[in-house]
């Protein structure tokens, strides 16, 4: 089957959960005889659409300007260079079946391209930018956990506080309208979808109780790209503890909660910190200015580091503020036979099990991460038990046998 994924933004511009698993999946349809390419949007400046091969996939790059937030929403409603440049990648393309891992920054044309040309689509739904235009949930004035549009006023006051354009102000009660246009457009775009994918059981039933119907959707949780030749974890009773995060630097990742939650600890302890320092360079100062103690910022690790630091530390922290919809540092950690700690938070709470391969905490909780935390430090058999009850996640292999039934089953219809 000749398949084209469609990707806002990709490798190796791009390092993500979404990104790498488009990898993965593209290469392992490309290992089972399937024809593959992949369509995504660059940030560059000009115009340009330029093609490349890897790993067996054709991969199609088109860019009009760099992003920013008020272009990337914009561009849902009209963007004449990407749609053309979709179209002109398409007539190669010739594809029998497309999958829409985003299409955040892209014009929703495309989709009506597709419905016109009578080519299927899948999507799968890795956040909540179908519905909320800010991705995840989180609001940009407040920095709390959002239900969704109310009536797209709150969605206004996100627009007004993720664009810093005092001049907005003035048009704010007008700001409702094209929000609730966006979200009509995308909800139609779903609409018309052949099948929807969502990564876990939490994904769906929010989108069904945003209006979205469960018939509609298929749970398919992500395979993971296992480490070859398998890594083995020996717990280390004698070296000082050591906690892992693995992901991004950024507010809503709630890695300052982790850190003022490590400098409760007594010593020895350390604290490994990997992630992409330059994303947003203020709040890595801050971090770097709370931490105390043996606290490591190891920056941006290739896939090679990140399965060698899970070898080197005993739990893994996800300390989100915002929604996840799957988080593969969890399988990544459980690969490996590394308990997680992580915010009782919506996907989160469904891939750990409390006492059991990891704890939870309260979101922003920073005491009760650390008393977590002291725990895992303080008693012996602890970690160790914990370790034992990891069950293994999904190879891509696995994953990828319920992707191609989908495909299967879109295609006959």
């Amino acid at each position: 089957m000749r398949i084209l994924h469609l990707i806002h933004q990709y490798l190796p511009d791009h390092v993500g959960g979404t990104e790498l698993y488009t990898r993965w999946l593209t290469r392992e349809l490309t290992r089972r005889g399937h024809e593959v390419a992949i369509f995504h949007r660059r940030s560059a400046a000009g115009s340009g659409l330029v093609q490349r091969r890897e790993d067996g996939s054709e991969i199609w790059a088109a860019w009009h300007g760099r992003f920013q937030p008020t272009d990337r929403f914009l561009s849902t409603f009209h963007q004449p260079f990407l749609r053309d440049a979709f179209s002109q990648a398409l007539d190669q393309i010739q594809p029998a079946l497309v999958h829409v891992e985003h299409l955040m920054g892209l014009p929703a044309a495309i989709l009506t391209i597709l419905q016109k040309r009578r080519i299927p689509y899948v999507v799968t739904l890795w956040d909540f930018w179908w519905v909320c235009a800010n991705a995840q949930l989180l609001t940009n004035d407040t920095q709390e956990i959002c239900a969704g549009p109310d009536k797209f006023t709150n969605c206004a006051r996100c627009v007004l506080a993720r664009s810093g354009l005092s001049a907005l102000k003035l048009a704010q009660p007008l700001l409702p309208l094209p929000l609730a246009q966006r979200n009509r457009i995308l909800k139609n775009s779903l609409s018309q979808a052949a099948a929807l994918i969502a990564p876990a059981p939490f994904v769906q039933n929010w989108y069904v109780h945003h209006g979205i119907p469960a018939a509609q959707m298929t749970v398919v949780p992500p395979g993971l790209d296992y480490p070859s030749p398998a890594s083995h974890l020996t717990y280390h009773a004698s070296r000082p503890f050591r906690i892992g995060y693995i992901g991004g630097l950024s507010w809503q990742k709630g890695v300052h909660v982790l850190v003022n939650a490590f400098n409760r600890l007594s010593v020895p302890a350390e604290l490994w910190i990997a992630g992409e320092p330059n994303f947003d360079p203020g709040y890595v100062t801050q971090l770097r200015q709370l931490a105390k103690g043996d606290v490591r910022f190891l920056g941006k690790l290739e896939r090679n580091g990140v399965w060698q630091m899970l070898t080197q530390v005993d739990v893994v922290v996800v300390p989100s503020l915002w929604y996840e919809t799957f988080c593969f540092v969890v399988s990544e950690a459980f690969a490996l036979g590394v308990p997680v700690i992580a915010s009782d938070l919506g996907v989160l709470a469904d891939r750990v099990r409390d006492g059991v391969d990891g704890f939870l905490f309260p979101p922003g909780d920073e005491a009760a991460l650390a008393a977590l935390l002291h725990r895992c430090q303080t008693e012996p058999d602890l970690i160790p038990d914990l370790r034992a009850n990891i069950r293994p996640g999904l190879t891509v292999a696995q994953h990828t046998d319920q992707i191609e039934a989908i495909y299967r089953r879109v295609s006959s219809l």
